[in-house]
């Protein structure tokens, strides 16, 4: 578990310097150059992501139950993760009724993938790892639309076909990833 809690460190911290630390980070990138900021910035987090996978992979082996969910929170993560894939879907669209409504839709996804998977998994990797993710996108979700408020910053609303386009392809992506990418990838079939 010791991999998983460095991964969440660095793929989480890096995600959160713009929480914590913006004028930090403005500064960072004024010095450096954009460039530079992103490349170390996305070498940071990809290690982050790596040693979370490897170390959640180990946990799972050797699990500390926590709690045993009942079977019924399995169905309701499973349709709890589809307005997750709707929202990260609609924060690629540009022009979404969804991202004027939601303001940062990918983050607001991210907090229900969490929550939906702290319902129905309870070993201490699970809550961790979950757990971790949620209590950023709370985190994340807010300091965003504090900035947004305090710039003024409104997300434009185009045509409902936008939205259409959004929630097809998260539809889409959900599918795919809950009847054919879970059970091979993650190790086990929300529907299976």
């Amino acid at each position: 578990m010791t991999l998983m809690i460095l991964g969440l460190l660095l793929f989480l911290g890096t995600h959160s310097v713009r929480i914590f630390a913006d004028d930090w980070r403005t500064r960072r990138i004024a010095t450096a150059g954009e460039g530079r900021w992103k490349s170390v910035y996305s070498i940071v987090a990809l290690v982050g992501f790596v040693l979370i996978v490897w170390g959640y992979g180990e946990a799972r082996s050797a699990p500390t139950v926590l709690y045993s969910p009942p079977v019924w929170t399995r169905h309701v993560a499973a349709l709890l993760t589809l307005p997750a894939f709707i929202l990260v879907a609609a924060s690629k669209v540009s022009g979404t009724r969804i991202k004027a409504m939601v303001g940062h839709p990918m983050v607001a996804g991210v907090k229900i993938w969490a929550f939906a998977h702290l319902l129905c998994n309870g070993t201490l990797a699970d809550v961790v790892l979950f757990g971790s993710f949620l209590v950023w996108a709370v985190l994340d979700y807010t300091a965003a639309r504090r900035r947004d408020r305090a710039g003024g910053v409104r997300y434009p609303a185009g045509p409902v076909s936008r939205d259409a386009i959004a929630i097809g392809v998260g539809s889409i992506a959900w599918l795919t990833f809950a009847l054919w990418l879970h059970g091979p990838l993650i190790g086990v079939k929300p529907f299976g």
